[in-house]
């Protein structure tokens, strides 16, 4: 891209007749041309092997892309992220509130929660839920060292749907609560001061004032950790969830088709993951509304204006 510079004549005001108009020619960067084309003739070189590789199957890939076991299990797959993000959420904000609180003990509580599911692997907190009734075989509600007014087997009560959501919810808690706090500590302290000379409580400086402005910087990161918890549901095949992986495998258990089954794995992952991060992008730029007089157009406001100009452009 050039620039166009005016040089102002003697008088020093820039719009006469004697003032010059300066275009500045940008560097000239062979190497990073020639670079471009490299990479780009490898990719494409790599891509034609491997779609033109016949021992890609194509035609099995098509068989399963949209296959009801492979549909129910990316179902499940979705449910399991939408549940154990809203898990991870609402406990993501309570740990933080209560691990920045002058209550000691909240705090430390708090900390140690983190400290523990943070520090141990998600594989073994799922196992965890999902063998908890070989050492608590019922769960009731009552009260302590009294007696228990509802109780049931824990067997019922822990499915292994609901092991999962537990298991990879309050895992995600603990990670959420870290990037809440980062989000509230972003906001200044004048906002909380200000807040509270109006008379509001902490309660309702936080929820109106503190929170809304840290969304900003807490939604980014959230968007990744929600793509990470999608692909992260893989890991309960070892509590026999029937997600999308765990039903990609016992297809070709059966079949012997792996590389296939495991092409219409990613093409669902990626396929989640794309509308996933579309939802991001808008809600980033809703949040980010206040930062700037005016926000960038969306790629479908630049592809409209696009069209509007070329059709302008033929008109003429």
């Amino acid at each position: 891209m050039t620039e166009t510079l005016t040089r102002a004549d003697s008088g020093g005001t820039g719009s006469g007749p004697a003032a010059e108009t300066l275009r500045a020619v940008p560097v000239r960067r062979p190497g990073l041309r020639v670079a471009a084309v490299a990479v780009t003739f490898l990719m494409v070189f790599l891509l034609e092997g491997w779609i033109t590789n016949p021992r890609m199957q194509w035609g099995t890939v098509g068989e399963f892309l949209f296959s009801p076991v492979i549909m129910e299990g990316l179902r499940t797959t979705l449910l399991l992220t939408v549940l154990a993000m809203a898990v991870g959420i609402v406990g993501g904000v309570v740990l933080a509130v209560l691990r920045m609180s002058a209550n000691p003990i909240l705090s430390r509580l708090s900390w140690c929660y983190i400290w523990l599911f943070r520090g141990t692997p998600l594989l073994v907190q799922l196992l965890f839920w999902y063998f908890l009734s070989a050492i608590v075989p019922t769960i009731g509600l009552g009260i302590p060292w009294g007696p228990t007014f509802i109780q049931a087997e824990t067997n019922v009560l822990i499915t292994q749907l609901t092991a999962a959501v537990l298991g990879l919810g309050l895992h995600e808690a603990a990670y959420m609560a870290e990037i809440v706090r980062a989000g509230i500590t972003s906001v200044d302290d004048g906002q909380s001061e200000a807040a509270q000379a109006l008379g509001m409580s902490r309660g309702q400086t936080l929820r109106r004032i503190v929170l809304p402005q840290a969304l900003r910087t807490i939604i980014p990161p959230t968007g990744n950790q929600a793509i990470s918890m999608l692909k992260t549901t893989s890991l309960v095949f070892a509590i026999a969830v029937p997600e999308l992986l765990t039903s990609i495998q016992g297809i070709y258990s059966r079949n012997f088709q792996q590389v296939p089954l495991l092409v219409v794995a990613c093409f669902w992952y990626l396929v989640a993951t794309s509308v996933l991060n579309i939802g991001q992008y808008y809600l980033e730029r809703r949040f980010g509304r206040g930062t700037s007089r005016t926000l960038p157009p969306t790629p479908l406001q630049r592809l409209r204006a696009a069209t509007r100009k070329h059709h302008e452009e033929s008109a003429r």
